[in-house]
């Protein structure tokens, strides 16, 4: 097993959980402590990227992110930078010959996330998608519960990504709310994560129809400032959806969920049973099989709850009994990329998946701004 080198370009909130989950993964698996490292990182100030390596306890640290493609100590890197430089930053590393680790979206729109599926397929390196609530135990055993046809024919399903993290119109401007920095607002930031749940239990997208909206289309330029600036980005998005194999369902995605810290769900209903799961109960999974006798007075029927827990293939420690979270499933997605690139397998969730979430949300954006079901690009 090689040791793998990592260099960290950006280190804001979630550079600071990718860091954290790196440095758990060798505890989760029994690996050797220096066999996944943080070899080097990159901000855009050098100030910053001193202040970044002093924490994460690396030697080497830059304000240009092309000194850290230049070295050959470095294996891979993990872009935790805003949406606007994914795609300058992925080309330029599979050019270096290096595996990309990207947080989501893939991409600023389909264009930019095509080119870079394409460079890294081109380049031969192995590229993976940040979309960590894949890696809930409860939500892997959904999937193998769909492969084996618990639920059947998929009538309908429910996807829901409520936060309310700006209904403050008080709350100043940031980077998030700045169309040429994100490309988009709740429907990029939050819709990803639930439209990639859906697409990775379900099946792909085939068309969409969309309603997004800007609830607060004016805020203050900094804290306390009185000076205002507009808001281009979406704060909440409707999406009726159609899946490829037809089922119909609906995706709520909103920053403007009064009372929501991280309410993320979904819920999957066909001809023989249904799925549900949600992120307030991440260790439990709850089924209903419609085969189940319904005699007498009901019989057996009704939503039963399966225990899924921190049940991770090849985990040494800790206690899988302990309720999984939001760091343990960055460092199992983590886990999963070092895993592809040391064992030579497809990476997943790849770039290719990140294309296809690229294509939904900009679909729902067409429709929005068009109306009517818009249809997926399939080129």
């Amino acid at each position: 097993m090689q040791k793998l080198r990592i260099g960290l370009i950006g280190y804001g909130g979630i550079g600071r959980v990718h860091a954290a989950a790196y440095r758990a993964i060798p505890f989760h698996y029994g690996l050797p402590a220096d066999s996944i490292s943080i070899a080097g990182v990159a901000t855009t100030r050098e100030q910053t990227a001193k202040r970044a390596a002093e924490e994460i306890g690396c030697d080497f640290y830059t304000g240009d992110y092309h000194e850290l493609l230049a070295r050959p100590d470095i294996d891979a890197v993990d872009i935790c930078t805003p949406n606007n430089s994914h795609c300058e930053i992925a080309l330029a590393a599979a050019q270096a010959g290096k595996h990309i680790y990207c947080e989501k979206p893939l991409a600023m729109n389909v264009a930019e996330a095509a080119r870079m599926a394409q460079a890294v397929e081109a380049a031969g390196v192995k590229a993976q998608m940040t979309f960590n609530f894949r890696f809930f135990p409860a939500v892997a055993r959904a999937r193998q519960l769909m492969d084996a046809g618990l639920v059947g024919r998929v009538f309908s399903f429910r996807g829901r990504y409520h936060r309310s993290s700006y209904i403050s119109s008080e709350k100043p401007m940031s980077w998030r709310l700045q169309r040429e920095v994100t490309g988009g607002g709740a429907l990029f930031d939050l819709g990803a994560h639930i439209l990639d749940l859906l697409y990775y239990v379900l099946d792909d997208f085939a068309a969409v129809n969309g309603t997004l909206e800007t609830l607060i289309k004016q805020r203050p330029v900094a804290a306390g400032s009185s000076e205002k600036a507009p808001v281009e980005v979406d704060d909440i998005a409707l999406l009726h959806a159609r899946l490829a194999d037809g089922a119909l369902g609906t995706v709520e995605v909103s920053r403007m969920g009064t009372g929501a810290t991280n309410d993320l769900c979904f819920e999957i209903f066909g001809d023989k049973g249904a799925i549900r799961w949600d992120l307030d109960e991440p260790a439990w999974l709850q089924v209903y099989d419609a085969r189940t006798a319904d005699s007498p007075l009901g019989g057996e029927r009704g939503f039963q709850r399966i225990e899924a827990a921190g049940r991770y293939p090849g985990q040494r420690a800790p206690d899988w009994t302990m309720s999984p979270d939001f760091m343990r499933a960055h460092a199992e997605c983590q886990y999963q990329f070092i895993r592809a690139i040391w064992d030579d397998r497809p990476t997943s969730p790849s770039f290719a998946d990140g294309l296809h979430i690229q294509r939904i949300m900009d679909a729902a954006e067409r429709s929005s701004e068009n109306g009517g079901w818009v249809e997926l690009a399939n080129e």
